[in-house]
């Protein structure tokens, strides 16, 4: 239970001075320069940076009901590879988690199946079908992170309103995936240039941002916080920005793909690329990127989905949507942002740890004496590219394979414990 982590230096600290780090209890104990072994396990740090354990507010696990899409014991293990150690389960799983037995029947195959820590979300209707509301102070009760029916916007502004009513006396969020159903037009990805030139039917920016102002003032009159999910449009970032300028309790999270690619790097029918929200265009890119910098936008979360690839195969129109993302987040986005100077170190670590939690109020993200022990270790010089065989997602489905990063996760503890070493 005693381990003293030598030779590393602190993501958030100016220079690379050397420390080491002594774990006790699952805790931070000492930080500081040449600790004592005092009979500890000493590992090596050899020069890496060290940063709190990565936290993803936006996962699917698919466990129980889609297992041959990914489980429990493969999702959490990605996700420890990727740096993550708290995840928070989305409840698209069959059953859904709507109810105290089935609610505790997806915590029992957490506590026995993951490696890190799974915070699992209650969904706002019964089976997400958007017909009748569950009964929110129960499902809390029972250990629901917040409630949302991601991957289905909420279509009556009614019942969002009583969601958001009583999540409020509940001081719980209400988490959204905005997309208005009238809108959507059948369509596969997004309504712009690329999908004229392919042939496929579109999905228009109007269908996401006018979802997310309908909501904005549902928040606004019922006095809840309201977390907008991967937000993929110039529009939705408006009305987010005057929302916040409004004193309106509204988050939202932005994906490292929506941050990365348009809808024109796109290069054929290949389901790999389809995501929902779709890959917009470079207008949307850009201000994505600024509303991050301005903190319009609070946090980067993945939207892990992973998918069989004989789903994926079947073409834009047939195939499900989304991308698989812990193994690849951090290296992206260190690789593009961070190496090139428009980023600092800093402010990307505090987008996978400091902000998600400070959003949901969660008592991790940080090194400080005191703290969980759930860190990572990072390799910011090795030259990788990135492998979808190597996965240990049974979702291989990456429009990034083949792309060279740096910023590589190499150990990653959780409550003190190694939860995924790179052996070297």
């Amino acid at each position: 239970m005693h381990k003293l982590l030598r030779n590393i230096w602190l993501y958030d600290e100016t220079s690379q001075e050397l420390k080491d780090v002594r774990i006790q209890d699952g805790k931070i104990a000492e930080i500081g320069r040449n600790l004592e072994v005092n009979g500890a396990e000493v590992i090596e740090g050899n020069g890496s940076c060290l940063a709190p354990g990565f936290v993803d507010v936006h996962v699917h696990l698919r466990e129980p009901g889609g297992e041959h899409k990914e489980t429990i014991e493969s999702g959490t293990k990605a996700a420890a590879k990727g740096g993550y150690t708290t995840i928070c389960a989305m409840p698209n799983t069959r059953p859904v988690p709507d109810t105290i037995k089935n609610i505790e029947h997806v915590n029992a195959l957490i506590e026995k199946n993951a490696v890190i820590r799974v915070l699992p979300y209650a969904s706002i209707t019964i089976r997400e079908a958007g017909k009748e509301r569950t009964n929110l102070a129960e499902l809390k009760e029972h250990g629901a992170f917040a409630f949302t029916d991601d991957g289905v916007g909420i279509q009556e502004a009614g019942m969002m309103l009583e969601t958001m009513q009583d999540a409020a006396k509940l001081n719980m969020a209400v988490v959204a995936h905005c997309e208005d159903n009238t809108l959507i037009y059948g369509g596969a990805m997004h309504e712009g240039i690329r999908n004229k030139e392919l042939g496929l039917p579109g999905i228009p920016s109007v269908a996401e941002s006018v979802h997310i102002a309908r909501d904005i003032l549902l928040a606004e009159a019922a006095g809840a916080h309201y977390h907008v999910c991967h937000v993929s449009t110039k529009e939705s970032v408006r009305v987010i920005r005057d929302a916040k300028r409004a004193g309106v309790r509204v988050t939202a999270e932005v994906t490292p793909h929506h941050l990365l690619l348009t809808e024109h790097d796109i290069p054929e029918d290949d389901a790999v690329w389809k995501m929902n929200p779709p890959l917009r265009g470079n207008e949307d890119l850009a201000a994505l990127r600024e509303g991050l910098l301005d903190g319009t936008l609070d946090f980067i979360a993945t939207d892990h989905a992973p998918h069989s690839a004989e789903e994926k195969a079947a073409g834009f129109k047939k195939a499900p949507f989304g991308i698989t993302g812990f193994e690849t987040a951090f290296p992206l986005l260190y690789t593009h942002f961070v190496k090139n100077g428009d980023w600092s170190l800093k402010q990307l670590v505090e987008w996978f740890t400091k902000k998600p939690c400070d959003v949901f109020d969660l008592p991790y993200g940080s090194i400080e004496e005191g703290a969980p022990a759930d860190l990572v270790v990072l390799d910011l010089t090795t030259e990788q590219a990135i492998d979808p065989t190597t996965f240990l997602s049974k979702g291989k489905n990456t429009p990034f394979a083949g792309v060279t990063c740096t910023g590589w996760p190499v150990l990653t503890l959780f409550a003190g414990e190694p939860v995924f070493s790179e052996q070297k």
